[in-house]
């Protein structure tokens, strides 16, 4: 009697609205989606010995689905996300519905919307309960199993024959289950740690609606050095007073107060820098986000349009640096925080072609290598240069140096060029595993349709030229960035793969955190790097670049220079 075919992926739905994790569906498919068994009931213990397999778990959406069972005890090992899966698929249709607003029943992510930030996916309504209740939402995908392996199939039909958009879906999957599992665990914080710093910076903590101490005493001092009162938290009454003193500015972000030759300019910047601490990450933040030695961010991955990462709640990918000492090892436990060196610059090099870059690209700083190429040495200006190259900046000592880098690197120049170029005609370009950009927004069609015609106003092209400009520098970028954001993803999954699901306590970009026992610190540190490499080589096949990470051993986050 033959054998029983092996089940490639294995369909997983949750049977009830309770989120109690008792039994879930699970039906068995071939590598076609085609079933291979009739759905069927299991419970967690079947669920876990099933996960021994080298099937993967297909799910409606991991961010609803995942974590009743990771609360039952059930490690998923590999998956394939459904609404991932769509959302990346949509994108590369040309489905402008593939990046809306937030859900009305979703709080906002931490960062505002943007070309690189917009939310790239509905996502199903969901209850919010306490920072790490690990009870916030139903699971999705409630009833039969038909239509999710119809999507399933069509989803493999997609995708058959390009190897680079399937790694880009197991990446995004992987990440699914990422960032549930580093919600759960969460990120080692000492809150005793924290309000130290916040006592040094702010002072006692003010009742409610007051200022602490050092901001009240700030303001006085501003008040002085205006010669009348002035409230620094309103950009309106703050541009009005320094008008006043002779000033005329139309922001008052810190880079414009920094040129202007007033007393109360040190003032002004030491109120900011503080009173970002206070409204940010002031105690208000330690008592909603901390609880039991553990900051319990919602993860978002994919969550901006690039594929980067965003968060839901706490501003978890932007820790300042001076909080970064709260976050410490447990005891008898380390931390290994790894970052990419000089990633997108590499990047570029790998997907451009470029010769010249890419033998640059292998040395250690790539900067002092391309300042030694034609920069007479002066690292801070290839550096300046290059990137801006990669972030269209083509005015100011950018834009002078950009007829070096065009003679030395053509190609790479080239790729970018040709990025900016189909950004200015409307078109969409794709990152290197096939992730697409959103596509321009039909106002964008149509006032840009109209600056261009013959009988258009001056202000009509005027509008028309400044959006193109900025869709431009849109496409040129993005083809660098989410590149880079492919690579990570990989390097996040291979991680996981050679770690588990539980060492990874924070990912942001290029960065990883891990926490894990001290004996295993340096084997975890060896290994985050081979999954770098890894990723390089499954990224970039054939370019020979390589995206090195320097992964430190410490005690506390902010032992990481």
């Amino acid at each position: 009697m033959s054998a029983e075919p092996t089940p490639v992926h294995r369909l997983l739905l949750a049977t009830a609205q309770t989120g109690a994790g008792d039994h879930w569906r699970v039906q068995d498919l071939d590598a076609r989606g085609d079933p291979l068994s009739s759905a069927r009931s299991v419970g967690t213990a079947e669920l876990r010995d099933l996960d021994t397999s080298r099937a993967r778990w297909v799910c409606r959406d991991l961010s609803a689905d995942y974590p009743p069972l990771w609360r039952a005890g059930v490690s998923l090992s590999r998956a394939h996300d459904l609404a991932a899966t769509d959302r990346i698929l949509r994108a590369r249709a040309g489905d402008v519905t593939a990046v809306p607003d937030p859900a009305p029943a979703l709080p906002p992510l931490d960062d505002g919307p943007g070309l690189f930030d917009a939310v790239p996916g509905p996502r199903p309504p969901r209850r919010r309960a306490a920072a790490g209740s690990g009870a916030d939402r139903p699971p999705a995908g409630i009833g039969g199993p038909d239509d999710a392996r119809r999507q399933l199939v069509d989803q493999l039909a997609h995708t058959a024959g390009d190897g680079a958009l399937r790694l880009l879906v197991a990446a995004e999957s992987s990440a699914g289950l990422s960032a549930v599992e580093m919600t759960a665990a969460g990120l080692p914080w000492r809150a005793d740690r924290h309000r130290e710093l916040l006592d040094e910076v702010l002072g006692a903590r003010p009742g409610f609606g007051q200022r602490p101490p050092r901001l009240a005493a700030l303001v006085t001092a501003i008040g002085e050095a205006f010669g009348f009162p002035v409230n620094p938290d309103s950009p309106l009454e703050l541009r009005s007073a320094l008008s006043r003193v002779g000033y005329a500015v139309e922001s008052t972000r810190s880079s414009i107060l920094r040129e202007i030759p007033h007393p109360v300019v040190p003032l002004l910047l030491d109120y900011k820098e503080r009173a970002r601490l206070f409204t940010a990450n002031g105690w208000d933040w330690l008592d909603t986000w901390v609880r039991d030695g553990r900051f319990r961010p919602e993860y978002v991955p994919g969550g901006v349009v690039s594929g980067r990462w965003a968060s839901r709640g706490g501003g978890a990918l932007q820790i300042p640096r001076a909080l970064r000492r709260a976050v410490v090892a447990d005891p008898g436990h380390r931390l290994i925080v790894a970052d990419a060196a000089q990633a997108e610059p590499r990047v570029l090099a790998a997907v451009s072609g470029d010769t010249g870059l890419r033998e640059r690209a292998a040395a250690a700083d790539l900067y002092d290598a391309l300042a030694a190429d034609g920069f007479g040495g002066d690292r801070a200006r290839a550096k300046l240069s290059l990137l801006g190259a990669m972030y269209g900046a083509t005015t100011g000592e950018s834009g002078r140096l950009l007829p070096t880098l065009r003679r030395l690197y053509p190609q790479a120049m080239g790729h970018l060029q040709r990025a900016a170029d189909e950004g200015a005609r409307g078109g969409t370009v794709t990152s290197v595993l096939g992730r697409a950009c959103p596509p321009p927004s039909p106002s964008w069609r149509s006032t840009v349709e109209i600056g261009t015609q013959p009988d258009a106003t001056a202000a009509e092209r005027s509008r028309a030229d400044r959006l193109t400009a900025d869709r431009s520098r849109f496409t040129r970028n993005f083809v660098i960035q989410a590149s880079a954001a492919d690579w990570a993803s990989v390097w996040l999954a291979q991680v996981r793969q050679a770690l588990g699901p539980t060492a990874v306590v924070l990912f942001q970009h290029d960065e990883i955190v891990l926490h894990v026992p001290e004996s295993g610190a340096a084997d975890a540190a060896a290994a985050v790097t081979a999954a770098a490499d890894s990723a390089s080589a499954l990224v970039f096949p054939g370019t020979g670049v390589r995206i090195p990470v320097d992964p430190a051993v410490v005690d506390s986050y902010a032992d990481k220079t």
